[in-house]
């Protein structure tokens, strides 16, 4: 690492560290050391390395609380080694949040947001997600990416108002054949390495291609009801332009809603979304997604003491079907309804010192299955040992999960928290 980036680095940590206590009354600092390392498990796999993950990260967490505003800080260090060592840093979040009379507040700068009812099913969470840091085996958190955001919330008897803008496009996270090989259409297989490097163009820094999200949101007795707004891109590099030959982000409205209450001595959650291909009204464009209509509905229950269990289903109706399918000359292997199961169970064991978590989708009709397993032992009070793993499978490598179907990984982590 050069010179100016390790000064960078330093400066940014005594400001993140020192700068609170001007304004704050109540500081803590905390964080974690956490060494990662992983391996795949299919030798015909095309990345660079049979390595999925090799890597120690320090995070430093600062939390700062005042009368008048708060402050939050979460600054990564991480030592990778998984092809060619290299250092590198992202400050994950860095934000102020403050208030204004009794119904506003306001949360500005770079944060990790989230909402919605689903687990690990997002339909109007139209927030980044980091795919590649959940298929190695990295903590829950880093599945949410970070961006710059402003986000206000206006809160009212009838309900909270709350609106996000992000002024540049935060996109998804997804495998680039570096880390985690994918299916490439072009190729007509699945590939990896610097030569098959995948990278969706982002649209123009402009005003007009901010990200703009809203909720409304409410409780009727014991029952959270949302409605939901956005406005920007397709999270995922899912259009194809024909004259750059390069993939890239579409435009895209959603409109949904959601609810989530006690049923059953459970817990039930219903979510639903329209999603408005704005360049593809008609759906006659093959290289753009069809507008489309998804639904989410999921319970869970702890089934006795220590064992909790959930399942979802989400089902999503691609429209005008009948002119994506004229577009591409009659013939196709894509489904008008999609189908996808969901279930994750959750024991506890030796006094809630271990954590067995185990979590499974499958699609009956793309027929492709992708699974996640931990095994969490919380040796003390800050040291927590990890083993897990995540297995692909698919009947065809184009489906949402046969594309990674040679990515199959263990994975051993060591974390130490102060």
């Amino acid at each position: 690492m050069n010179y100016a980036k390790m000064r960078l680095i330093t400066i940014m940590a005594i400001v993140l560290v020192l700068s609170p206590p001007a304004f704050a009354e109540d500081v803590h600092i905390s964080g974690f050391l956490q060494g990662l390392y992983g391996g795949g498990l299919d030798d015909d796999n095309p990345t660079p390395s049979e390595l999925t993950a090799a890597e120690t990260r320090l995070q430093l967490k600062l939390e700062s609380y005042g009368d008048m505003a708060e402050f939050f800080g979460r600054l990564d260090f991480v030592y990778d080694g998984y092809d060619e060592p290299e250092y590198d840093w992202e400050l994950r979040e860095g934000y102020i949040k403050f208030r204004l009379g009794n119904n506003f507040d306001f949360k500005v700068g770079r944060q990790v947001l989230t909402w919605g009812t689903g687990d690990l099913i997002f339909i109007n969470d139209l927030f980044a997600k980091d795919y590649v840091s959940f298929f190695i085996g990295r903590d829950d958190q880093y599945l949410k990416a970070p961006q710059d955001a402003l986000r206000g919330a206006y809160y009212s008897p009838i309900g909270t108002f709350s609106l996000v803008y992000t002024p540049r496009f935060a996109p998804n996270r997804v495998p680039t054949g570096m880390r985690l090989s994918y299916f490439n259409p072009m190729a007509g297989d699945i590939v990896g390495g610097q030569e098959f490097y995948f990278e969706g163009r982002l649209p123009q820094a402009e005003i007009e291609n901010g990200e703009i999200a809203g909720r409304f949101q409410r409780y009727f007795g014991t029952a959270d009801f949302a409605l939901y707004g956005y406005r920007g891109f397709y999270k995922n590099p899912e259009g194809f332009d024909p004259t750059a030959m390069q993939a890239y982000y579409p435009r895209l409205n959603v409109y949904g809603a959601s609810i989530r209450m006690p049923v059953f001595e459970g817990i039930a959650w219903l979510e639903g979304g329209y999603y408005d291909s704005r360049e593809d009204t008609d759906g006659d464009n093959p290289n753009i997604p069809n507008s489309s209509l998804t639904g989410l509905v999921g319970f869970e229950r702890q089934i006795v003491t220590n064992l909790t269990v959930n399942m979802q289903y989400q089902g999503e109706i691609m429209m005008n079907y009948d002119e994506f399918v004229e577009s591409i000359g009659g013939q196709t292997e894509v489904d008008e309804i999609y189908h996808l199961l969901t279930s994750r169970v959750t024991k506890l064991m030796r006094m809630e010192t271990v954590v067995l978590s185990l979590f499974g989708f499958y699609s009956p009709s793309q027929e492709d299955f992708y699974g996640c397993f931990s095994l969490d032992y919380k040796y003390t009070d800050n040291l927590t040992l990890t083993v897990g793993g995540n297995i692909f499978a698919g009947e065809d490598q184009f489906t949402d999960f046969g594309t990674f179907q040679k990515n199959d990984n263990l994975y051993l982590k060591i974390t130490y928290g102060y």
